[in-house]
């Protein structure tokens, strides 16, 4: 190590011990508390993944952004949504190459976003709604060869990186950070910071591998220390099963599944890879858990009628998205453009006993798997709610008995999507005609 990063780092340590004895009064929590439910908005990602000659990563700007939020103000907010997620992009110009300040803080593109970050989360919380942004595993190169002064600190950025330097992430496009130097924390902690001084409320931070776990520990801490309350979720495509465990004490949500995307002219296809989920998710239903809910990336249920990119999806597949994540518990997020949000899916999204089942934050149990599967929750209200899907190519009866599900006696069976009452039974329940990629979606309740 050379002598002038040992000098600095000493005088790093001092600093970071002066502060921490400022701050023992304060209760340290390992990550803000979204335990009662997960979150529900929007993310931009989806358009600007697409090849559609209106979207594209040239689509993430401040006119569009504030566009979106007026969409979801008036037409998604009484139902419960309310976060705007700015993805990969926003410190980006339209080649590509990104923006950090100097002290090698990620900041906004000035073409894409003239009137800066803060003044645009102003503006979503001037809607009654929250702002997110996006950020990647580990130390960016460029700011690496800016050799940054870390802010608070007598470090730079290359003080803090892995020597010798070691790729990270599931690009390997960044360096690994060594979170033995008490400047690494520093480090996210001035990014932190920066965000609660924007107004953030969400962060991705995307590309996590196992090996990242330590990169979503030290921004868990960062986000505590900054004492602004931030939504951390760990994203990947996926993120690999066996960073679960490890994740579960720092992030508020963890990618499970791959892309929802298919990187073509729609936002996505049934399998390109909605089908994927089905398939995905019992994987991880051992480890998630409230406050560390199971991300199965955005929802493709925006427009498929008139102008501007299409979902890729049918109506009876999106209803089969808005059922299973909503089984799930898994965050509610649409992917797509809100100011084109056609009927169907306005009336999906908004469907209000459907987003209970989502709200009530419990995770599900698959009760069969295969092309004809059956999953159940208990809601806090005492109510099963039970959905069964066809993932075949053809209709299909699916039939449940109670025993399957752990139930005995008569019960009231009422349909989620339709909102109506069907009748009692007093042993199983039929789904009739499920279409293919269709699902059906009850309460079951004793009275």
């Amino acid at each position: 190590m050379p002598t002038a990063r040992r000098l600095r780092r000493g005088l790093s340590v001092a600093a970071v011990i002066t502060t921490t004895l400022m701050c023992t009064t304060v209760p340290a929590q390992a990550k803000s508390d979204f335990s009662v439910k997960p979150f529900m908005g929007w993310s931009s990602w989806s358009v600007q993944s697409s090849s559609h000659p209106d979207y594209g990563t040239k689509w993430l700007t401040e006119e569009h952004i504030k566009q979106t939020t007026d969409a979801m103000a008036s037409k998604l907010k009484r139902s419960g949504y309310t976060n705007i997620n700015l993805d990969a992009g926003w410190n980006a110009n339209w080649d590509w190459q990104f923006r950090f300040d100097a002290n090698g803080i990620p900041e906004a593109d000035p073409e894409r976003f003239p009137n800066g970050i803060a003044n645009l989360a102003d503006y979503v919380h001037g809607k009654g709604l929250r702002m997110g942004l996006y950020g990647a595993a580990g130390l960016p190169r460029a700011v690496y060869d800016q050799n940054a002064p870390i802010r608070g600190t007598d470090c730079t950025t290359q003080d803090i990186a892995v020597q010798p330097l070691t790729p990270t992430n599931m690009w390997g496009g960044d360096w690994k950070i060594d979170y033995t130097e008490p400047c690494a924390q520093a480090y996210i902690d001035s990014i932190a910071d920066q965000f609660a001084s924007w107004g953030v409320d969400f962060v991705k931070i995307d590309g996590v591998t196992t090996d990242n776990v330590p990169d979503i520990k030290a921004w868990s801490q960062a986000i505590d220390q900054s004492g602004r309350k931030m939504w951390l979720t760990a994203s990947a495509w996926p993120i690999p099963r066996e960073a679960g465990e490890g994740l579960r004490p720092w992030a508020n949500s963890v990618r499970v599944d791959t892309d929802v995307e298919c990187y073509c002219n729609t936002v996505s296809s049934w399998q390109a890879s909605v089908d994927n989920r089905w398939e995905d998710l019992p994987k991880w239903l051992d480890v998630v858990e409230p406050n560390y809910w199971p991300d199965l990336d955005s929802m493709p249920i925006s427009n498929n009628t008139g102008n501007g990119i299409q979902d890729g999806i049918n109506d009876t597949e999106r209803q089969s998205v808005m059922t299973f994540w909503s089984m799930a518990s898994s965050p509610l997020y649409v992917g797509g453009d809100l100011a084109k949000l056609d009927a169907k899916a306005t009336s999906i999204l908004t469907n209000r006993e459907v987003i209970a089942v989502d709200q009530a934050g419990v995770l599900p149990t698959q009760v069969t798997d295969g092309s004809l599967q059956v999953w159940k929750k208990r809601l806090p209200d005492g109510r099963l709610a039970v959905a069964v899907y066809n993932l075949g190519d053809a209709p299909a009866d699916i039939t449940t008995t109670w025993d399957r599900l752990g139930i005995n006696g008569k019960h009231q069976v009422r349909d989620l999507v339709s909102q109506r009452d069907i009748g009692k039974s007093d042993n199983s329940w039929t789904a009739k005609a499920v279409p293919p990629h269709g699902s059906r979606l009850i309460a079951l309740s004793q009275r």
